[in-house]
């Protein structure tokens, strides 16, 4: 992973060549500021109780960006399988952005219990305080509701106790800390890191990116916490669940009348995620021809096979932000910055 000396590196690099945030496409919206070395930064933990050593590892990641990290007061909490009690992870929350010296909020790690804290957020105070929110999986409900509540944008990343590689950090850094608008994705990364993507409909579309885990989305279907996806770009993934599982989710968005308003639609990784198999038979249908199915017919620019998801080197991409999706490139290009 990238330390210090090339942050910084890396930012002077971005100044000399005048490289600057862009204003916001098409609305006006609150923005979390750019990091910076020396930025201190909170660790929470707001789902599955974390261990000692993930606590450990959350500290030295934060530590190899060049930012200072700080602990929520409940991140060492177990309330049965979860990180302290639904009062005490929302606590941790709502003091890191309450608390002006913290500039951003990393999750330690995901799991299952962020919905379990949404109605006990302060929702006046985290409009009031924009501040980068950073993780994946079970913080895709985190996620959702800051893109339905609070007004700006959130980056779906790895968790801080998760592997930080080349990849990830990099898209990361140029948007979280040197405000640029990259282009995500593409042919290029898909050489690098051996997963090829595949296009399911042609063309370029523009919307507000939202997603995450789909078992977390379609969980939050028919809530106050789920954003509205008319035109939006949505990104899903997940993980060890078998096609059938997949259909069904997918199924309850088509009822749902979400897929139908889409403006663009990426389907990434789904890790573990494969039909069983009878020796060389398949029983049942695959995960690809059950994406197909349910996305394909959708007449709008989508692909499959995105870098995100629960794998090492995932792309970071910014929630809540408008982006431009190139189907046939199979690229996320950040049409506003995510930073001020």
């Amino acid at each position: 992973m990238t330390g210090r000396r090339q942050v910084l590196a890396g930012m002077a690099a971005a100044m000399a060549a005048g490289i600057a945030p862009v204003p916001a496409f098409g609305r006006r919206q609150t923005k979390p500021p750019r990091l910076r070395s020396g930025d201190r930064v909170g660790l929470i933990a707001p789902a599955s109780a974390v261990s000692t050593r993930q606590i450990d590892i959350a500290q030295q990641t934060i530590g190899g960006m060049g930012l200072v990290p700080r602990l929520g007061q409940n991140v060492a909490g177990v309330d049965g399988y979860l990180a302290g009690t639904d009062a005490e992870r929302a606590a941790d929350i709502n003091a890191m952005f309450v608390d002006p010296s913290i500039r951003a909020v990393f999750a330690i790690s995901g799991g299952w219990g962020c919905a379990r804290v949404l109605p006990l957020l302060d929702w006046d105070t985290i409009r009031a305080n924009p501040k980068l929110l950073v993780g994946y999986s079970d913080i895709t409900a985190l996620h959702c509701a800051f893109a339905a509540r609070a007004g700006f944008p959130t980056m779906h990343a790895p968790n801080a106790a998760n592997s930080w590689q080349s990849l990830s950090w990099n898209n990361f850094w140029w948007m979280a800390f040197a405000g640029i608008r990259p282009v995500l994705g593409g042919a290029e990364d898909e050489a690098l890191t051996g997963r090829n993507g595949r296009t399911l409909q042609g063309g370029k579309a523009q919307g507000r990116l939202i997603g995450g885990n789909l078992t977390v989305i379609s969980t939050l279907m028919g809530t106050p916490w789920m954003p509205d996806l008319k035109g939006a770009i949505l990104f899903l993934e997940d993980v060890a669940e078998e096609p059938y599982r997949i259909d069904r989710m997918l199924q309850q968005l088509r009822l749902a009348g979400v897929l139908e308003k889409l403006g663009g639609v990426i389907f990434g990784q789904c890790t573990r995620c494969s039909a069983p198999r009878e020796g060389d038979r398949v029983l049942g249908f695959t995960l690809d021809e059950v994406v197909d199915h349910h996305l394909g017919p959708l007449g709008i620019p989508a692909f499959a096979g995105a870098n995100i998801g629960h794998i090492q080197g995932q792309l970071s991409v910014p929630v809540g932000a408008v982006v431009e999706l190139d189907a046939v490139a199979r690229t996320i290009r950040a049409v506003e910055a995510v930073v001020a």
